[in-house]
């Protein structure tokens, strides 16, 4: 996607084209807006409320107000100028805007480094980047090119030494460098995936996501295109991938989303096309992941539903995952050291298409970026039964694809 006009069509043909289009209990179990800133390459946004600079991680609730960074498509009609900046209250949940990020092209999926001051950012166009922006004055800090088309998600390995990006339309993932300042650097390799062959109904693969497992040392890429999990070993002093296994879905299934229990020997994988969940095991010795039977998103089949993302807490007791179609969030109760899910039930996003969820630092409450009804809806979290309810009314943010809350 050089431009907005432009924009890939492969890439558009599940990326945004699915975005643009205007229970029971089940039990599985697994084998063993804003004013842009007048200078986008400098200091806070002018004529609006200054949002604080944040700092690592928090615990408990801290008074005053949290950053909160939302991502979005610039080059579609109603899209954003850029990141979106605003604040919420950890209490209450409300969010008020206080400007933007310009310069970033495509912003859709967002990541923070450790240690909290430096956020990275996908350019999700045809010839493909990741940006860092220094959070103390917003300033861009650069872009690199990912060497691949469509990148749509990143994530940074948790030493703070590399930034792991999925090249969606390409079907490729890529490693750059990441220095003392935050800055990156130029990339130090690329993964293009070309085994197996392309699911039913795919044109080619489609890395949909790349992530560091519980111990370190494996990086997994999901594919949504070859309904594979990838897991690469990473040398974490030269930045290089060496595949060492592959997991297969079933044929069809169109994963999309990876995450892991916190006991770093299971993980849920939320399957986009074939609308199903599942639970794996996972091998930290060897980095092999072993994918479970299907079992239901929670939603209801009145609409086409394609399941976005699935979180755990962090006591491991329950998972959430975002329904786009239904528009729900799905409540499971994670049993067995987490090798089962058992589905407790749905409530409403208060929106449209929840293309991604996260929780804030503290756990109590979850977003919900609701790509469609461009708005970001907050839920707060009870900790002892992990039932949602709705924080008051939804956040206004133009087509809101992603929601990092600091």
């Amino acid at each position: 996607m050089t431009s907005g006009a432009e924009a890939s069509r492969e890439g558009w043909s599940r990326r945004r084209f699915i975005g643009a289009l205007g229970g029971a209990a089940a039990v599985v179990a697994v084998p063993a807006p804003a004013l842009a800133p007048a200078d986008p390459e400098s200091a806070p946004p002018t004529g609006s409320t200054t949002a604080p600079a944040p700092s690592a991680h928090r615990t408990g609730k801290a008074a005053g107000p949290h950053p909160l960074y939302l991502g979005t498509y610039t080059s579609v009609d109603g899209g954003g100028k850029g990141i979106g900046l605003a604040t919420y209250d950890a209490s209450t949940g409300r969010i008020t805007g206080v400007g933007t990020i310009t310069g970033v092209a495509d912003p859709s999926f967002l990541a923070l480094h450790p240690d909290g001051r430096t956020l990275y950012a996908v350019d999700e166009q045809t010839a493909g980047a990741v940006t860092a922006v220094r959070l103390a004055d917003r300033k861009v800090l650069g872009a690199r090119s990912t060497g691949g088309a469509g990148p749509c998600h990143l994530s940074v390995h948790p030493s703070g030494r590399w930034l792991l990006s999925a090249n969606y339309t390409s079907g490729s993932v890529a490693v750059h460098p990441i220095d003392t300042s935050g800055a990156l650097g130029e990339r130090t390799a690329l993964a293009k995936h070309s085994t197996p062959q392309p699911g039913p109904g795919q044109d080619g693969p489609h890395a949909h996501q790349f992530v560091t497992g519980p111990d370190g040392g494996h990086v997994l890429a999901v594919d949504l295109g070859t309904d594979t999990v990838y897991t690469y070993r990473l040398d974490t002093t030269k930045g290089t991938l060496t595949e060492v296994s592959q997991a297969h879905t079933r044929a069809g299934a169109g994963p999309r989303s990876l995450t892991f229990h916190p006991g770093g020997r299971y993980a849920y994988l939320a399957n986009e096309v074939d609308d199903t969940i599942a639970v794996c095991a996972y091998d930290p010795a060897t980095g092999a992941l072993s994918i479970g039977a299907p079992q239901p998103s929670g939603s209801t089949g009145s609409t086409t539903n394609y399941p976005a993302q699935i979180l755990v807490t962090s006591n491991g007791a329950y998972a959430y995952l975002a329904n786009r179609g239904d528009n729900t969030l799905a409540r499971y109760a994670v049993e067995a050291d987490g090798a089962r899910l058992r589905l407790l039930g749905t409530v409403p996003v208060s929106g449209d298409f929840p293309r991604q969820i996260a929780f804030s630092p503290d756990g109590t409450l979850l977003f919900t970026a609701n790509q469609k009804s461009s708005t970001a809806s907050v839920f707060h979290v009870d900790a002892t039964s992990g039932e949602l309810r709705l924080a008051g009314t939804p956040f206004a943010s133009p087509v809101a694809v992603c929601a990092l809350p600091l």
